[in-house]
């Protein structure tokens, strides 16, 4: 239909959302594979952390070299994407306390193996 078409850049900035989408979902999945483990979300997480990557890998390059802008779709885009998806899935990690354990650890028997699990103790003055 002709009188349904959308202008020209509409019509790119769909294609470049997409594109980011698309490119974004692959960064996570790389990221996810690259640094595997039990990460909360599931597929939709792995989406936006891939998404969040993407901006955050791309607007990095462009901060510190200023004349490039990368896209997604280049090597050097999708290289850039994937390291920003680890380092929110790395941050993500040790901000929940997954690669650090704070304080005592003990055996927590009855399971099939045995678990270390955190356990606080209160110091009295």
């Amino acid at each position: 239909m002709e009188g349904m078409e959308l202008p020209e850049i509409v019509r790119q900035w769909v294609n470049d959302i997409l594109v980011w989408i698309g490119f974004g979902t692959l960064a996570g999945l790389l990221a996810k594979a690259v640094l595997p483990g039990r990460d909360p979300g599931g597929a939709m997480a792995t989406l936006l952390v891939g998404i969040a990557g993407t901006i955050i890998g791309c607007g990095s390059l462009m901060f510190f070299f200023p004349g490039h802008r990368p896209t997604p779709i280049s090597p050097l885009g999708f290289l850039m994407a994937t390291s920003g998806a680890l380092v929110l899935l790395l941050g993500h990690r040790v901000l929940a306390g997954r690669l650090f354990l704070e304080g005592e650890t003990r055996p927590v028997y009855g399971l099939r193996k045995p678990v270390l699990r955190r356990t606080t103790t209160v110091r009295q003055s």
